[in-house]
Parts: structure tokens; sequence; C-alpha cells
């Protein structure tokens, strides 16, 4: 069953991946990541208007150590460099279709690109993938500083052990997008748009059928925009979901926690751009609304345990 956010490959055969190409030593984009101090935070929320069938509560105390994360989610132009040096296919190269929005589609492309039960926005896709966004005749010229999407949390996996990264835990990650603020909505405070300003990419006006981009984007934004948080993370809610090393839900490996919502976001259906809150697509699966950001422990480091 499709999660209301993003479509999944669920049920779909296991993709042999082969082993990954692994890093000689600290890369160029592990010796790029912020050094972040951990320490106790208040993770979760109790918000009136969040999911608890997300699990997003109770507030509890948790424990963090040092780490090192992005400042920002992985690009399209670092995605295609790790390609170019190891050959990495993804899997919706491999699957040979993902899942795109309905909207960004050309209207052959629409045509021959049924729409998913439940989800009629979304729309399986042949031939999209990270390259090609939005399908054939579509690429990421222009877009070299944008989040990588359609990539799945396997292909994730292989660029960190490439990179000589790994994704954040959620703990990890939620830290680290609240920026310091304890029990804040969002990465900047409580309020959506303080002052009238857009603080995130989201969806605006009424969803699926109207998108007025007043945030200034209608799909994916450059992976610098809007202000950063008090941590130096830019974009840590809207824009891409971003995957995490977690499952979602203890003990089941099949399905793997996303955070920090996506451009597809709007409170009517998916009010998921709170830093709370928690998301999930099964390992293989992709979209054009899915991408991540790496972590490291700190340098020296053997293990990090939140």
């Amino acid at each position: 069953m499709p999660d209301c956010c993003t479509p999944g490959h669920a049920h779909s055969p296991v993709l042999a991946l082969g082993p990954p190409a692994r890093a000689a030593g600290p890369s160029r984009v592990a010796r790029q990541l912020l050094a972040l101090p951990g320490g106790r935070f208040l993770m979760g929320t109790d918000d009136p208007d969040g999911f608890p069938a997300d699990a997003e509560g109770p507030v509890r105390e948790v424990a963090v150590e040092p780490f090192r994360i992005a400042a920002t989610a992985v690009t399209n132009a670092g995605f295609a460099t790790f390609v170019k040096a190891t050959g990495h296919v993804t899997e919706a190269e491999r699957f040979g279709f993902s899942f795109v929005f309905g909207a960004f589609l050309g209207e052959r492309v629409a045509a021959v690109s049924p729409p998913v039960a439940g989800v009629p926005w979304w729309r399986a896709v042949e031939g999209a993938s990270w390259r090609c966004p939005e399908g054939p005749g579509s690429d990421v010229t222009g877009r070299q500083h944008h989040p990588v999407v359609h990539v799945s949390w396997n292909d994730a996996l292989a660029y960190c052990a490439w990179s000589g990264t790994r994704l954040p835990t959620e703990a990890e990650w939620e830290y680290a997008a609240r920026g310091g603020l304890e029990q804040r909505r969002y990465p900047w405070g409580d309020e959506l748009t303080p002052g009238g300003r857009h603080m995130c990419n989201i969806w605006q006006g009424e969803f699926p059928v109207v998108n007025t981009a007043a945030d200034g984007h209608f799909s994916t934004a450059p992976v610098k925009s809007f202000r950063p948080n008090g941590f130096g993370l830019y974009n840590t809610v809207g824009n891409v979901w971003e995957w995490c090393a977690d499952p979602f839900t203890p003990g089941e490996e099949s399905s793997r926690a996303m955070r920090g919502g996506s451009y597809l976001c709007h409170d009517s259906y998916c009010n998921r751009y709170r830093v709370a809150a928690r998301s999930s697509n099964t390992a293989d699966s992709s979209t054009g609304n899915i991408g991540f950001r790496v972590a490291a422990d700190p340098f020296g480091a053997s293990a990090v345990l939140p």
C-alpha cells in the first residue's frame, strides 16, 4: 500500500547491487561535514496537528554522541561524481521506472504512465531516474545544485560507502534539524512563515491541483535555498524527504525511516514538514521527492551510539 506522501516498490524482487566501492580514507565529502557536539535533547512531539500513528511521540529525552553531518542534501552534481567513479546503477534504473508527480509530465509521457492506486497524483514512469527526473526527455541540466532524487535507501548506502560516510540515525537527524531549538515545530521556530517570509519549499495552494509556488519553487529547490538553521543545516524540512539509517518500526527491516517532508507536503494531507514528523518507504523504493544527506562519526571515533 503506497504511503500518502511517497509510493513505493512494495513486494519488489530483490536486486543484486553488488558490493559498494569503499572510500580509501576520509573523502572530500566526509571532510566537509559539520561537526556537532551532541548532547541530550527532547526528541519527538505531542503536537495536536501531528500523526500519532507515525510514532512521532511521546516527547522523550534522548542522548546523542558527537557526530558530523552534511549541511545539505546530496546534490545531482555530487551523485554524478559518485556514479562516474563507481559505475553505480541505481535501483530505479534497474527496475526501469520510478514514481513522478503527474503534473510534471509532458502529455506524451503522461499518456503511457499509469496513476498509482490510492494516490493518483503519482505516476509510475518508465525511464524515470536520477538522470531523468521526469522520465524520457528530461535531464538535470541546470539542476546540478538541486538534491538528487529517485534514489533508494540502498542507493544512498552505496554512496555512503564510497564517500566514507553513513546515513544519520533518526535521533541524529532530528537533533541536527532542530538547530539547537528545543521542541519547536520547525527548525526556525513555531510559525511557518514568520513575518510573511517563506522558510522552506512546500506546496503552496490547493493540493494536488494548484501550486502557486509562492515560496519560489514548483519542484525541488537548490540545496542552499532559504536560511540555514542554528547548526548551519539547510532545508531540513521541505524540498525532499531524507533517508535515515533506522527502520521505521524497530525490528522491521523492510521499511526505512525518512525525515523532513518534501516540496509536495501540504497541511491538507501531508503536514509532515514539521521537524518531528516521520514517514517511511521500502529500502528499494525511489520517487521524485526522496533524497538523502550523509553523516559520519567524529574523526578518530569508531562508533556513535545515540
